[in-house]
């Protein structure tokens, strides 16, 4: 595994960050001269140590593939393969992001806009606007031969991205997949929460007090951005090159709800995760911890209570790590992914950050509010997205 995040340039750092009960939300300053933006947080990530790779690929990368790429040599290092051993076309690569560098995308039009002149532009610009420009050039800068594919799910791209290596590795087509999500803060990705009134603005002079999700005094979603990629092997090619092993994917479902555009549908989220559960063989009763998607909007944080409460009732721990990290759209599910697996390792649940007063809509759960010891064999993670598109993971001690 690895990550770039809110918390920090690695795993190491990401994991210190939710034990020690860090909030990453800060006050973007830059952002409070942008007319008509309501927030002025968001969480973001540093980029650090990009001139490491060299100059001849990162002209194709903006900010989120930089973080993609390290992410992914993180992945590699800990898997114990190195970079020069990766087997022609037995390795895949999907990585998923709600869309291209949304800055390279905002420079392209500033340049080209006010006389619609295209000399300014270089000719790595499209490479780094394109939808699958974290997929791309992690394959190209790693030389990955196998299958490169890049979800475009908004907030669920990141688990949908795993799903679809865990699909690769299953059906035999791949022996290994690098996957997980990516992405980039900007001012005009906020702004596409900010008009739909989702994001947190009743903070903007008390920034670790929000993002609060499930709490009864939650305003909304904090942006941030990074990169979680995973390693999905073989189990038994696994074992034979005696590769540690976090936990093995036994279940995964993704569906849409054709309910609504933006608004969360609790019987879509139940269908989801009962799909995810009998793919895995588990019963609501076998499930140790739940990783929640909660990302302290009022309407997506409500319906995802019930649907839990549906299935579970308060017989499931239950945290999210978005009053940590904020919501890392794209990055989201792989990054979340990432520290329960870390949970299940080490037995020990890290709660809900900034969840103090839990909302009379979401009770009935077990919320965890304090870190608890807890052994982990079967967990359940989730991520929704607007469009209605959910998607559920479970995973078992290895």
């Amino acid at each position: 595994m690895g990550a770039v995040s809110p918390l920090g340039t690695d795993i190491e750092s990401l994991a210190a960050g939710i034990e020690a009960g860090r909030n990453a939300t800060h006050v973007m300053d830059e952002w409070t001269k942008c007319a008509g933006l309501l927030t002025h947080l968001a969480a973001p990530a540093e980029l650090k140590n990009e001139k490491l790779i060299p100059r001849q690929n990162r002209r194709s990368m903006g900010r989120m593939s930089v973080f993609a790429v390290q992410a992914a040599e993180q992945a590699l290092a800990d898997a114990g393969i190195a970079v020069d051993s990766i087997p022609p076309e037995r390795m895949g690569c999907v990585i998923g992001s709600t869309i291209g560098s949304m800055k390279s995308i905002s420079d392209m039009f500033e340049k080209v806009l006010p006389g619609w002149d295209i000399s300014g532009l270089t000719s790595m610009t499209f490479f780094q606007c394109i939808s699958h420009t974290a997929a791309m050039n992690v394959a190209h800068h790693l030389k990955i031969t196998g299958t490169v594919m890049a979800p475009a799910a908004a907030c669920a791209s990141g688990l949908q991205a795993v799903g679809t290596a865990y699909d690769l590795v299953r059906s035999g087509r791949q022996d290994m997949v690098l996957c997980g999500g990516a992405e980039e803060l900007h001012p005009t990705v906020i702004a596409s929460f900010d008009v739909l009134y989702a994001t947190s603005a009743g903070y903007n002079n008390r920034p670790l007090e929000t993002p609060r999700p499930f709490d009864r005094d939650r305003d909304g979603l904090v942006c941030g951005e990074g990169c979680g990629i995973l390693l999905v092997e073989d189990y038994e090619h696994a074992k034979a090159r005696n590769a540690p092993i976090y936990g093995e994917i036994t279940g995964y479902w993704t569906c849409g709800s054709g309910m609504h555009v933006s608004q969360s549908d609790r019987q879509t989220m139940v269908r989801c995760m009962k799909n995810a559960m009998n793919e895995a063989s588990v019963e609501p009763k076998d499930v140790d911890y739940l990783n929640a998607h909660a990302t302290a909007t009022r309407h997506g944080d409500a319906e995802e209570a019930a649907a839990i409460r549906e299935i579970f009732g308060r017989g499931v721990p239950v945290s999210s790590m978005k009053g940590n990290l904020g919501h890392t759209l794209g990055a989201a599910g792989a990054i979340e992914l990432i520290l329960s697996l870390l949970m299940m390792k080490q037995g020990i649940l890290f709660p809900t950050h900034n969840l103090k007063n839990i909302a009379p809509e979401c009770e009935g759960l077990d919320h965890i509010m304090e870190s608890r010891e807890k052994q982990v064999d079967v967990l359940l993670k989730n991520s929704f997205a607007f469009g209605g598109i959910n998607a559920a993971m479970v995973c078992k001690r290895a």
